[in-house]
C-alpha cells in the first residue's frame, strides 16, 4: 500500500527513472539557469496520463524551483519579482477561465521563435522593463503547454544580471508561477493527493540535484556561463519551433 502511494502505481522502475532524472534536470538548470524542466515535462509526458502531466509537471517543477530559491535568495532580483507575480497572478486568472483548448503548436513556435530573438538580436529597452508583462503572458501560456521555463529566462537575460542573480531571479519567478498554477488547477478539481507520495520523492531528488548544481554554477565564469545558457536556450528554442511545426502538420482526429 505504503509503495503504491510513493510511485503512483507506475511501478518501481519507471518512478526510479524518474526520480534520477528530476536529479539530473534540477542539477543542469542549478547549474546553467535552465534547461532541467523541459527535460522533466518531456519524460513526464511520456509516463503519465494525460490530465496529470501538466499539473505533477508544475508542482514538481514549484518544489525544484522553490528550492532553488532558498538557496540563491539573497541573490534574487526583488525589482523585477514584484510586477512578474502581479501579472503571473493576471495569467493565471485569466487561462483558468478560458474553456477553448488554445493552438499548442502555435504558441509552440511563437515562443520558441521569441526566444531565438533574445539570444541572437538586440533587446529593446522596453523589454527591461516588462516584468509584469512576461509574469502576465507566460503564465497564461503555462496552464496550456507546461514548460515556460525558456520564455522566463529569455526575459531574466534581458536584465543582464550576473549568473548567481539569473539562477535566483528565474527560480524565484518560476516559483511564483508554478505556485499559482498549482492551486488553479487544484481549484479546477485535480486531484494531487493519489501523487503526492511520487511527487515528493521527485521534489527531494530535485533538491539534491540543485545543491550539486549550485557548486558547478559557483565554478563557471560569467563569459561561459552566459555561452552556456544561449546554447541551450538555442537548443530549447529549435526543439518547441519543431514540436509546434509537427503538431500543425499532423492531422487532428
Amino acid at each position: 500500500m505504503l509503495a503504491d502511494l510513493l510511485h503512483a502505481g507506475l511501478g518501481w522502475p519507471i518512478a526510479t527513472a524518474t526520480i534520477a532524472v528530476s536529479f539530473f534536470s534540477s542539477l543542469i538548470t542549478a547549474a546553467f539557469g535552465i534547461g532541467g524542466g523541459a527535460v522533466m515535462l518531456a519524460v513526464l509526458a511520456t509516463l503519465l496520463p494525460v490530465p496529470a502531466i501538466i499539473p505533477v509537471h508544475g508542482l514538481v517543477q514549484l518544489g525544484s524551483n522553490a528550492g532553488r530559491t532558498i538557496l540563491f535568495f539573497r541573490h534574487v532580483h526583488r525589482a523585477a519579482l514584484i510586477p512578474f507575480l502581479t501579472g503571473a497572478v493576471i495569467g493565471i486568472a485569466l487561462a483558468s477561465s478560458v474553456v477553448v483548448q488554445l493552438d499548442a503548436g502555435i504558441l509552440q513556435i511563437t515562443v520558441g521563435a521569441f526566444i531565438l530573438w533574445t539570444v541572437f538580436l538586440p533587446i529593446p529597452a522596453l523589454m527591461q522593463r516588462s516584468s509584469a508583462v512576461t509574469g502576465a503572458f507566460s503564465s497564461f501560456l503555462t496552464m496550456f503547454v507546461g514548460g515556460t521555463g525558456p520564455f522566463v529566462a529569455a526575459f531574466v537575460k534581458t536584465l543582464e544580471l550576473d549568473r548567481m542573480a539569473h539562477v535566483g531571479t528565474h527560480a524565484a519567478m518560476m516559483t511564483a508561477q508554478h505556485l499559482l498554477k498549482t492551486i488553479a488547477f487544484g481549484l479546477l478539481g485535480f486531484a494531487f493527493t493519489q501523487w503526492a507520495g511520487f511527487i515528493a520523492l521527485l521534489i527531494l531528488a530535485g533538491f539534491l540535484g540543485t545543491i550539486i548544481g549550485r557548486s558547478v554554477l559557483m565554478r563557471i565564469d560569467e563569459v561561459r556561463f552566459k555561452r552556456i545558457l544561449n546554447v541551450i536556450l538555442t537548443l530549447l528554442a529549435l526543439r518547441l519551433i519543431y514540436a509546434g511545426g509537427a503538431a500543425l502538420l499532423t492531422p487532428s482526429g
